[in-house]
């Protein structure tokens, strides 16, 4: 039984077949060498029109337009299609706005290009001249007058079936996906665009945008594993970055009031539709404020970026109807495990009480969690009620034990001024009237070691530095992170971040 070959290009194949075809393209290649005209040569072709812009400055050419009437192109792009017919050609041609049908005729373009464009492969990179005219059926096409290779595939295309079916190799061979998959490319052009919208946003409001290290000795900022590497000259081991947030606040200390940064993180931790090691964020801080300030910019940048992006605020995403629609519901974790869950921490006092009330609807804490009224709560939020958040929601007021960097509640100091926005069960941002309370901050960083040596290697590091730079006094502040890719897989309705990073991790075939 012939192996059938899985690698894109060859649909149901056998790897001799797929592997006879690359060496007729190859021998192709080697062919044009020999005679002179090797097409990786050629350093440039003047690209002047694309396919989208011709079709639509066309719409209104007659069938039977008068020869002035024809406008003359220069375009190059990917052949992806071509039917020979005798002294005659069609084929498709793709540039990077869409796709557009070209007519080679051996009388218009000489009877030795014509041939030598008859062994052109699908997938090549073609550079054409001609004029643009309506063919019978009344599609805006190319009638050719000058063709050229510029660059030779060397391997084939899928042709056996639209596309990449198989999820794997699309990210494994994005460069694939994007070629036979046009449609691919709008989640990645929403996503640039949701960039540019937020930083457009953040610019207007003086926001200073900066850049801080990737690589350092601390690992601080969230609660996640991070990744170590070493650096050879200074023969110490250094951590990826886990998040952006002790560098920002240190430029709120210095001066810099408002400050934001666009950037990669890197946690070590496992990957599912919603998580990849690597990932972007943007964190935001900005002096004299607190959490309801961010809560107003969250909800500005995602209902504003909707709005203009998609020209609606509703939107479609992992099954549901969502209406980004401004004014989004503000719930206190407390009254959240009230309503989703049914037991009310407010009327719970004691940590017993609380762990055995949590205890009672099936909620069991974290072997390294201490047994506290806070870490019941949200182990509460966490297991009963997450699940349930569907509507854009800020759950507000997290405990203390899980929010090391955040600002007690003057009200109630077992709370911080802390919320997450839920949207179909995803966090997608985390905000906090920061702590700025150096006495206070040490304590804390002090419980995070105590559970680190107690097992949890997600906790927080002590930061000396960070704890020094606070004492020369930090403004009350509010900051925020937005993980950038769940708030594209919102927009585009993508249900794995795979669908939303380029790149995403894979494990190395063998």
């Amino acid at each position: 039984m012939a192996q059938t070959n899985q690698t894109p290009g060859n649909g149901e194949m056998t790897r001799q077949e797929y592997n006879e075809l690359v060496a007729i393209r190859r021998q192709k290649l080697a062919d044009l060498q020999q005679a002179g005209k090797d097409p990786f040569h050629i350093t440039r072709w003047p690209q002047a029109d694309f396919a989208a812009e011709v079709k639509e400055n066309f719409q209104d050419l007659p069938e039977d337009a008068a020869p002035e009437d024809h406008r003359q192109v220069c375009m190059a792009g990917r052949m992806m299609s071509k039917r020979v017919m005798g002294k005659a050609s069609f084929a498709d041609l793709r540039d990077t706005t869409g796709d557009i049908q070209m007519y080679v005729k051996r009388d218009d373009v000489g009877a030795d290009v014509y041939q030598e464009f008859k062994k052109f492969d699908i997938g090549d990179i073609v550079g054409v001249r001609g004029y643009v005219f309506r063919t019978k059926m009344g599609e805006i096409s190319v009638h050719v007058t000058e063709v050229a290779l510029l660059s030779k595939s060397l391997l084939p295309l899928p042709e056996k079936f639209h596309g990449l079916k198989d999820q794997e190799t699309r990210y494994r061979q994005r460069y694939v996906d994007l070629i036979v998959n046009p449609e691919v490319r709008r989640a990645f052009e929403v996503r640039s665009r949701f960039i540019r919208y937020m930083r457009r946003y953040l610019d207007e409001r003086g926001y200073m945008e900066v850049e801080t290290p990737v690589l350092n000795t601390i690992a601080g900022g969230a609660a996640a594993r991070p990744f170590i590497t070493h650096h050879n000259t200074l023969d110490i081991d250094m951590y990826m970055r886990i998040a952006t947030e002790l560098p920002l606040k240190r430029l709120i200390i210095g001066g810099i009031d408002r400050v934001y940064e666009i950037g990669r993180i890197f946690r070590n931790e496992g990957m599912d539709p919603k998580h990849n090691p690597e990932f972007t964020t943007v964190e935001l801080y900005q002096a004299y404020a607190d959490f309801h300030t961010m809560m107003d910019i969250a909800e500005g940048i995602l209902s504003g970026a909707a709005r203009e992006i998609l020209g609606t605020y509703q939107v479609e995403w992992q099954g549901e109807q969502v209406d980004l629609t401004p004014g989004w519901r503000r719930l206190t974790m407390v009254d959240a495990v009230r309503e989703y869950a049914g037991v009310d921490f407010a009327a719970i006092t004691g940590d017993a009480e609380a762990v055995a009330a949590a205890g009672a609807i099936g909620v069991e804490l974290a072997d390294a969690a201490e047994k506290t009224w806070g870490n019941a709560l949200y182990a509460c939020f966490d297991q009963k009620v997450e699940e349930k958040l569907v509507q854009p929601t800020f759950i507000t007021m997290y405990p203390v034990e899980v929010s090391p960097l955040t600002k007690r509640s003057p009200e109630d100091p077992r709370l911080t001024e802390r919320f997450e926005l839920f949207i179909c069960r995803s966090e997608l941002a985390n905000a906090y009237s920061e702590l700025n309370d150096p006495i206070d901050q040490r304590q804390r960083f002090e419980k995070q070691v105590e559970q680190r040596q107690r097992g949890d290697e997600e906790t927080e590091m002590m930061d000396e530095d960070f704890l020094t730079a606070m004492e020369y006094g930090m403004p009350p502040t509010g900051g925020m992170g937005m993980g950038i890719d769940r708030c594209v897989m919102l927009l585009t309705g993508s249900t794995s971040i795979r669908d939303v990073i380029l790149f995403p991790t894979m494990k190395p075939l063998d």
